[in-house]
């Protein structure tokens, strides 16, 4: 088993959350600031250097309606890229639909307001992508 990195893309902050290799425990962890790939594809390679990692889910913007949203193709594209950087990857997509206000909530329950609540929602989002994954039974 090998454990694996949720990542929540987006244009200005990413977040992640990992799983261990047996899908016990889930968390987020830190999110990256800023538009420059290469520096994103260097954060991760320091998130790996850290675990073993054999995945990589990626939350996939869908509409309510189940049809992709505007960002998927981007999403779909990040996601081709991230496969040639690190090739012994496996790649899924989920879907992270309602991501972002189950991560409001998740930080509220903790007591989490302003700008600690805003530092925290990206990685959140990662781990309510990482949870629902884990939850799908790991399509």
């Amino acid at each position: 088993m090998y454990s694996v990195l949720a990542i929540d893309h987006g244009t200005l902050r990413t977040g992640f959350a990992v799983a261990d290799p047996l899908r016990i425990t889930t968390q987020a962890i830190e999110q990256f600031h800023g538009e420059d790939e290469s520096k994103l594809f260097e954060f991760i390679d320091g998130l790996l250097e850290e675990r073993t990692v054999g995945a990589f889910v990626i939350g996939m913007p869908y509409n309510m309606d189940g049809t992709e949203g505007p960002r998927a193709k981007d999403v779909r594209e990040f996601g081709a890229r991230l496969g040639k950087r690190f090739p012994r990857m496996k790649i899924a997509f989920q879907d992270e639909r309602l991501s972002t206000k189950a991560a409001e909530e998740l930080l509220k329950e903790a007591c989490q307001f302003g700008e600690d609540r805003k530092a925290r929602k990206d990685s959140m989002s990662a781990l309510v992508i990482l949870r629902d994954w884990i939850e799908a039974g790991e399509p």
